[in-house]
């Protein structure tokens, strides 16, 4: 069996996505999976246990210069990747008219979203614009959600918790060290510095070090705001791109996140993790210890 998942972003909704990989391929042994994605989160996908091929699909790029030439031989290159396998299914998980558009071009039967579910994107279009639509528990999951489509379209029954398939490849970090993970795309998901500055303290006379990374001129700022604070057992990262960011976040022993893609990495990867929530949506993406997809709703 070969199939394809069209998952392009964001990070987090790329996270929640991976135990569908192992759920095909313990129902499917030997299944083929690749995986439509977006430049930026390929490299996390390819090192999914279980995923062939990530191809990538530069849509927001794209979008920006669609007119030139360059953009047109990148489209083409794509199409082609695209449409050069034949495969079993074709399962859409974002629900998006851009997926499902990208879903109907591949080379297999499509499935996909049928309706809109509680805090999650959906757009009417994408329901008719794959050959199976798939209707799901509005009030579910983001994990449940992409794992119940996956099932239905293939004829299975998810069961367990889910097993995202990723792993550090770097050796556990000699002291304990907590990273502080202070950064998310939204303003209203942030935690005041002063809090951070509490807890921080706390940790460091418990015995741990701190780690902040950083993606940004203002996540920058503010982690050296939070080291000049915290003092000589706080350390602020390099840059660094999202592969080795992963290895560095998987060789530490703890992480303490806003609702971030680099929270739900640190979940994917089982740290130890204490996830902040503003908001009482906190049920949709906060990590599932044991409940199954079919479980529990």
């Amino acid at each position: 069996m070969r199939v394809l998942i069209v998952k392009l972003s964001s990070l987090g909704d790329v996270v929640h996505a991976m135990p569908v990989v192992h759920d095909i391929r313990e129902a499917h042994p030997g299944a083929l999976i690749d995986w439509v994605v977006e430049p930026g989160f390929a490299a996390l996908v390819r090192r999914v246990d279980g995923v062939h091929a990530a191809i990538e699909c530069a849509l927001r790029r794209w979008r920006k210069r669609w007119w030139s030439a360059d953009v047109r031989t990148e489209w083409r290159a794509f199409r082609a990747a695209l449409t050069m396998q034949r495969y079993d299914a074709v399962i859409d998980l974002q629900g998006l008219t851009k997926s499902t558009l990208i879903a109907r071009i591949a080379n297999g039967t499509s499935y996909g979203l049928a309706n809109r579910t509680d805090g999650a994107s959906h757009e009417w279009p994408a329901r008719w614009l794959v050959d199976h639509a798939i209707r799901v528990e509005p009030h579910i999951h983001a994990l449940d959600r992409s794992r119940v489509v996956a099932a239905r379209a293939l004829g299975y029954s998810p069961h367990g918790a889910p097993q995202f398939g990723l792993h550090s490849r770097l050796a556990s970090l000699p002291q304990r060290t907590v990273v502080f993970v202070h950064g998310t795309s939204r303003d209203d998901k942030l935690w005041p510095e002063a809090y951070w500055i509490r807890i921080g303290r706390r940790a460091i006379d418990a015995g741990w070090r701190i780690a902040l990374p950083h993606a940004g001129d203002a996540e920058l700022a503010r982690a050296r705001r939070l080291a000049d604070a915290l003092g000589p057992a706080c350390e602020v990262w390099p840059a660094m791109d999202l592969d080795a960011l992963t290895d560095k976040l998987g060789a530490t022993h703890g992480v303490i996140g806003v609702d971030s893609g680099l929270s739900h990495i640190a979940v994917a990867l089982d740290l130890p993790h204490v996830q902040l929530y503003n908001f009482p949506t906190s049920w949709r993406t906060v990590e599932r210890v044991a409940a199954s997809a079919s479980e529990g709703r």
